[in-house]
């Protein structure tokens, strides 16, 4: 790894504090195009490309039937890897200076309804004990508060506070947020800890949720437990921890929920990004655009 590489890798991670995951994501696009650099132009360097060369790792990667979408995500890193050699005067302008990112389709996330929420929390059975109350727990923390599955992950037992029944969640950058509890979850939590303490290979992590094992869970593990949940009752062709975050969302909303406190629910950072679930209350707008219009009636 370059020099210049590394020390950008080191500034995501210590100044910037992305998340492991965020920066071995930036680190994989960003040697990627070295490699494909270096075996094309037989050159040892990225600092000093041209545009002309990004553009044919571009058509490169679409050859391997790469989606736009993809390869807009790894531009993204190596115009922000450009950004910081600019900041520490490595170059004096970015190849991608006049870059426009590949036209992608957009995708309608679509949240589970009201009726298939209400058919996996009171109406499916769960298995007996620890696994069970953690799986409910899990699914009914998601919907009702929102949270990321990697914020979820790391829930520590030091996250719950019971005297004000609130929850304090890490999220991105290692940002900091209190999020209220309703008292059907915090029943949950309180069967959840009898349960969890009931097992002795569990007293040495301090880690909310765990498998039986005692071990942390993973994101894998996450996404398949609310896969297997919502696939008896949704034919929705992505049932994942993320369709929860904007079934919350969604549902609050619909609501009356203010667009700026579901946006501080959520830990976004501007509205822009809390106004793409905004569409998917259009049904819900539509109905009472119907019901109200006199000339509906």
């Amino acid at each position: 790894m370059e020099s210049n590489v590394k020390a950008f890798i080191d500034y995501l991670q210590y100044q910037k504090k992305y998340s492991p995951h965020t920066v071995l994501a930036y680190q994989r696009d960003i040697l990627e195009f070295s490699t494909f650099v270096n075996q094309t132009y037989d050159q040892d360097t990225i600092t000093l490309v041209v545009y002309p060369q990004i553009r044919s790792w571009i058509v490169f990667l679409s050859d391997q039937e790469i989606s736009n979408r993809t390869i807009n995500r790894k531009i993204s890193s190596l115009k922000a890897y450009y950004r910081f050699l600019l900041r520490i005067k490595a170059i004096s302008s970015s190849p991608l200076l006049k870059h426009t990112a590949l036209k992608t389709p957009k995708t309608l996330q679509i949240p589970f309804s009201e009726k298939e929420i209400n058919l996996v929390l009171n109406q499916l059975v769960y298995p007996d004990g620890f696994e069970g109350i953690r799986d409910k727990l899990i699914i009914d923390l998601f919907y009702t508060t929102g949270i990321r599955r990697a914020e979820l992950i790391n829930l520590k037992l030091t996250s719950i506070d019971f005297a004000t029944n609130t929850i304090k969640v890490l999220g991105k950058r290692n940002k900091e947020r209190i999020l209220p509890l309703l008292p059907i979850i915090i029943q949950q939590l309180q069967s959840y800890m009898k349960e969890r303490e009931s097992f002795g290979n569990m007293g040495g992590s301090d880690y909310l949720f765990l498998t039986q094992k005692g071990v942390k869970l993973n994101d894998s593990f996450v996404y398949r437990l609310i896969n297997s949940y919502f696939s008896g009752v949704s034919e929705k062709v992505k049932k994942s921890p993320h369709i929860l975050r904007h079934t919350f969302a969604t549902h609050m909303l619909n609501h009356g929920a203010n667009l700026n406190s579901v946006k501080e629910l959520l830990g976004h950072s501007s509205l822009a990004s809390t106004q793409v679930y905004t569409h998917s209350s259009l049904s819900e707008l539509k109905k009472v655009y119907q019901d109200a219009h006199p000339r509906n009636n």
